[in-house]
């Protein structure tokens, strides 16, 4: 987790004339988002798609699946107003709230020069597929 927006923005950099799209959780996300203040800065134009439930999904993932449902320390709590903390760091901050409109919105965010976020509010149960279990290999995903 946090992995993501940095990563972006180096191939990015590595490979200006290609699309890069970060897709990010909101727990992930929230652990490098001061790496907007870099893409601004160096004109890094990636795209991040924001999947916002509210959680640390992919531990709340494992702890649904393979813990039965015993959740600790999963829940975000209080989360920024992302379109408006892109804003802050000079990106275009957009959201969508309906599934309806996310294709149009990710058009849209493709479209506009440099970096942008869009953030996706999707529900606290949606989980991500093909997953690992912890400490499993490759060949033994879910999903």
């Amino acid at each position: 987790m946090g992995f993501g927006l940095p990563s972006a923005i180096g191939a990015k950099v590595s490979q200006p004339d290609e699309t890069v799209v970060c897709l990010a959780g909101d727990g992930s996300l929230i652990m490098t988002c001061q790496e907007f203040a870099t893409a601004v800065r160096h004109e890094v134009p990636v795209k991040v798609f924001l999947m916002n439930n509210g959680y640390f999904g992919m531990v709340r993932q494992w702890q649904e699946l393979f813990w039965d449902g015993r959740y600790s320390s999963v829940e975000m709590g209080p989360s920024p107003d992302w379109p408006k903390l892109a804003e802050a760091f000079g990106a275009k901050g957009l959201m969508v709230d309906d599934k309806n409109e996310v294709e149009g919105a990710m058009r849209d965010a493709l479209a506009t020069e440099g970096p942008v976020l869009l953030d996706v509010r999707v529900t606290k149960e949606e989980n991500c597929y093909p997953m690992i279990p912890a400490g499993a290999a490759a060949r033994d995903m879910v999903g």
